[in-house]
């Protein structure tokens, strides 16, 4: 038998003790444990299952959205089908490739693989979250990518560097910080109870 066949039933394997196990901790009340557990597990198989359909999507869509941008204020060029920037300077022109990690794939997998074994919110909460957070990572990386041909548009080929590695990740991070913050954290802070007091409207009803 080949290798793919053993690779595809050691997958479902641990597919099986996965389930086994989150079924073990929710009947024991191991809250952080199902948590845990669950959210890793969810990104690890779906980004197994739909890395290469995602990284082709999103590199596409981030490409032309950024592009519209670029395209509006004359600073850049979007060729969606090679998902190359081309930013035009006084050094002259350099092109810029949005490849899987400039897609967030990856960020996008995680982020709904946590909100989706989130227990402050109820099954349609995290439908709309993770569309919502969804976007906004999207956005995040769009706003990341075109602060980056910004800077080299304006202070030339030699920013590049500074521009992806500092500028471009600072910028994305931040606005990831931030919707973590409102996602995760402000919605644990507001639904928390201790005794019978709670933080959010519904406490004590």
């Amino acid at each position: 038998m080949s290798n793919t066949f053993f690779f595809f039933l050691l997958l479902v394997l641990i597919f099986v003790a996965w389930v086994y196990l989150l079924t073990v901790f929710k009947r024991k009340k191991l809250d952080f444990y199902f948590f845990l557990l669950g959210s890793v597990g969810t990104f690890f198989f779906s980004f197994l299952i739909l890395r290469k359909v995602l990284t082709n999507l999103l590199t596409t869509l981030t490409c032309y959205l950024t592009g519209l941008l670029g395209n509006a204020l004359g600073i850049f060029k979007a060729y969606t089908a090679h998902s190359i920037l081309f930013i035009e300077n006084a050094d002259g022109p350099i092109s810029l490739y949005v490849d899987f990690e400039c897609g967030g794939v990856i960020e996008i997998l995680v982020f709904i693989s946590l909100v989706f074994f989130f227990a402050v919110y109820n099954v349609r909460e995290k439908l709309v979250i993770s569309l919502m957070g969804t976007v906004w990572i999207i956005a995040a990386n769009i706003i990341r990518l075109f602060s980056i041909c910004l800077i080299i548009n304006h202070f030339g080929n030699e920013s590049y560097y500074v521009a992806h590695t500092i500028v471009g990740r600072l910028i994305f991070y931040a606005l990831s910080i931030i919707l973590y913050f409102y996602v995760f954290t402000r919605a644990q802070i507001r639904r928390q109870r201790v005794g019978e007091f709670g933080y959010d409207s519904e406490a004590g009803k």
